[in-house]
């Protein structure tokens, strides 16, 4: 079964404009998240999907591959439906272009629990919030499921309520941006009208769950940071400066120079 990795990147966010080339390390976002993407065995290929010429050039200079797609998307899963077109592949792996922390490994078990079960249409991974700044954090989105591992719910609200328990008794998940589709799925999900809960919490997977499409859930261990600030870059930073994956691709690089 074929698959490829698909990495929608924009220069347009509102909260960090131009973060997909922001520099890390001395290489932008964008090409780390590429290069430990690649890094993963089960994927035939790797595209940054975006629709702007710089974030083009960009993969261009890196040796990467990219698909040009329209500058109308508001969501991310809508770009890479557009990007999936041209490609000849059964599973598209959404991995968002500001987790530059991704581990190849957190791929290949998402699309593990898809290949081995062929109802799935859509896997998200999880990770247990550690810490209840995070929890309430908006820029986090937190998943509630059932005991099934479906997702139920997701929102930037502090979800579930704790009542009176502590912080760390209750079932507290974050999604994390590694989502495999079917290529029906990703047609489904472009052909549907954005619904009101995808719109109020800004969502891309609610408008899977409002129309009782099936979102399964895989927790992973790995830590993750997602870069929705200047200040989440610095902090991504500090990390990665002792991260053996990285050290690895960044010293394969200077090989290659």
């Amino acid at each position: 079964m074929s698959t490829v990795a698909i990495l929608p990147a924009r220069m347009g966010s509102s909260r960090f404009p131009g973060k997909p080339l922001a520099p890390i390390l001395g290489l932008s976002m964008i090409e780390h998240v590429y290069h430990r993407t690649a890094m993963c065995k089960s994927l035939s290929g790797v595209y940054v999907a975006t629709c702007d010429t710089e974030i083009c050039q960009a993969v261009e200079r890196f040796g990467g591959q990219y698909s040009m797609t329209s500058d109308r998307h508001e969501r991310a899963s809508d770009r890479i439906a557009e990007a999936m077109e041209s490609l000849d592949a059964e599973i598209a792996v959404m991995v968002q272009g500001d987790e530059p922390m991704v581990h190849p490994d957190m791929i290949d078990a998402a699309v593990a629990a898809m290949t081995g079960d062929s109802s799935i249409p859509c896997v998200n991974l999880m990770k247990k919030i550690e810490s209840e700044e995070e929890w309430r954090d908006p820029n986090t989105i937190k998943v509630v499921t059932g005991l099934d591992g479906r997702a139920l719910y997701m929102s930037r609200s502090a979800i579930p309520h704790p009542g009176k328990a502590a912080f760390k008794e209750i079932p507290a998940y974050k999604q994390v941006c590694i989502m495999p589709f079917r290529r029906n799925a990703l047609e489904n999900f472009a052909s549907l009208a954005p619904t009101p809960l995808e719109i109020s919490e800004s969502i891309d997977m609610l408008r899977f769950i409002e129309n009782g499409v099936r979102v399964h859930m895989v927790e992973t261990s790995f830590s993750t940071f997602a870069v929705d600030t200047p200040s989440d870059l610095t902090r991504v930073e500090t990390l990665m400066r002792s991260d053996p994956l990285c050290a690895e691709y960044l010293e394969a690089g200077e090989k290659n120079s």
